[in-house]
């Protein structure tokens, strides 16, 4: 297969398509995004505290690349800590609202009607 020539134009990537959690029932995969949902907070928690550290005086010295990779490694930290059990607890709640919003779902008919 030939490489596109110079300038030739890319066809950009399409973007998935998103399906709501659990959307067949799947209580694994509400449980995960649950848990997805608090690392992203636990996450967002985190980075004022890391950004108040001195990068200077960190092992690696600082520096432009040490500043780039260092949301990622308070997302990793976050998730970690998520998975160990040592998280804040919003998934559970998150997770009863999205079984919750579900069961609703299932148990009220939709008549295709609309409001008065």
């Amino acid at each position: 297969m030939d490489a596109p020539a110079l300038g030739s134009p890319v066809a950009p990537v399409q973007p998935r398509a998103l399906r709501a959690p659990g959307a067949a029932g799947n209580e694994a995969a509400q449980r995960r995004a649950a848990r997805d949902f608090e690392a992203q907070a636990m996450g967002l928690l985190l980075q004022p505290i890391f950004a108040t550290v001195d990068p200077s005086r960190s092992r690696f010295g600082g520096g432009a690349a040490e500043a780039q990779w260092r949301p990622m490694l308070v997302d990793a930290y976050a998730a970690a800590a998520v998975r160990a059990g040592a998280g804040i607890g919003l998934a559970d709640f998150v997770l009863r609202e999205m079984q919750r919003i579900r069961a609703a779902e299932t148990t009220t008919p939709n008549t295709g009607a609309t409001g008065p």
